[in-house]
């Protein structure tokens, strides 16, 4: 594929393109910044914002990319000649509200509301890719997740940070038999926090079984969760061997220096339960620690990468070329499904103070090995 007019072709919608941002970090390295050496083009961008640090039109003007006005206009890229391979979804950053749930609205809904609809108008079944979660809706979530799945459209979500390697590694059969899965998560609740359910989800759905569905999902704030880790109701012993694996040395007990913890707690249909606490900048990455039905502890941190290139990106990155070339995702989309919801219920119980009983993900069911999507 070294004639560029035979390399596969994308849309880029994204919500700003500015330094640091999502767009960049990915856009960029497709456009062959950061040392990468891209095997798609960029053919066509939207941009839903451009706040007075945009760098999206200067990239576009340097490489030749047309900034379309539409959404469909990008997708429909007419200056191409040929109908573009796939749809690129950046809708992370950016100059959004807040909810009463503190969740940011990112326009993840309309952006795939005009995708399908510019695809319908086209003809087209190509290859999404989405960063991060479906929506901060669950009503939304469920919406976007069925027409997906309606359409047959090969698609890769979520976060970049499952993709990391676990430092120490692990084989991963000892996750077969996982009875608990703790995350320790960091900085923004909803924002990180579906970080961290990737993390957890990653984990889980490489039991024995597969994915069989989540009961509920519960959230507590504060010294509530310090309450309930002294009640043994949270496993402070899993915490704590996740803590030793993160890079650097840390003050002490978490407990005597973050001032507003949250934690969720994942409650799954066979029994399975799960963690992921927000630690606010306590730590700076990412770790995990499970126990098996023997009792033993593994423990490993996600070796993410946070100064710039930002390694983990570029991992992603070539996650979202493979879907492209080869019209196959390395993520079920079901794991999408199941961490926006889990993100979005989370949110919602941590609003009302009450668990959430998770009926949208009680008959949810894949395997690795047999993803039904």
């Amino acid at each position: 594929m070294n004639n560029r007019a035979e390399r596969k072709k994308v849309a880029a919608i994204v919500t700003e393109y500015r330094p640091d941002s999502h767009a960049e970090v990915i856009l960029g390295r497709l456009l062959g910044q950061f040392g990468y050496k891209p095997q798609i083009d960029v053919v066509a961008l939207y941009l839903d914002q451009e706040p007075l640090n945009d760098i999206g039109k200067e990239a576009a003007r340097v490489n030749g990319i047309p900034v379309y006005a539409s959404i469909g206009e990008a997708i429909a890229a007419p200056h191409a000649g040929l109908p573009v391979d796939g749809v690129l979804l950046i809708g992370e950053h950016g100059d959004y509200p807040w909810n009463e749930k503190r969740q940011k609205q990112y326009p993840r809904r309309r952006f795939f509301e005009e995708t399908f609809r510019a695809l319908d108008q086209l003809g087209l079944a190509v290859p999404i890719f989405n960063d991060k979660h479906l929506s901060y809706r669950i009503e939304d979530t469920e919406w976007i997740y069925r027409e997906i799945t309606r359409r047959g459209l090969p698609f890769l979500g979520g976060s970049s940070i499952p993709h990391t390697p676990q430092v120490p590694s692990y084989p991963s059969k000892r996750l077969r038999q996982a009875k608990e899965i703790f995350v320790v998560s960091w900085l923004g609740i909803e924002s990180y926090g579906f970080h961290g359910m990737e993390v957890l989800q990653a984990a889980a759905e490489q039991r024995d079984g597969g994915e069989t569905g989540i009961h509920s999902v519960q959230a507590l704030e504060g010294r509530s969760v310090w309450a309930a880790m002294d009640r043994g109701e949270i496993p402070e012993e899993l915490m704590v061997e996740a803590l030793r694996t993160v890079s650097g040395p840390l003050p002490g007990h978490p407990r005597e220096h973050v001032d507003v913890p949250v934690v969720f707690i994942i409650a799954y249909c066979d029994g399975v339960r799960g963690y992921v606490l927000q630690l606010q900048r306590f730590v700076k990455e990412w770790a995990l620690a499970f126990r098996g039905a023997d009792g033993k502890i593994t423990a490993a941190r996600c070796e993410s990468g946070w100064e710039r290139p930002y390694s983990h990106f570029e991992r992603l990155t070539k996650q979202i070329e493979q879907l492209i070339l080869t019209g196959r995702s390395s993520v079920p989309i079901e794991r999408t499904f199941v961490t926006s919801a889990m993100i979005n219920l989370g949110m919602e119980a941590l609003y009302t103070g009450k668990k959430r009983v998770a009926s949208e993900l009680r008959s949810i069911r894949y395997s690795l090995r047999n993803p039904s999507g």
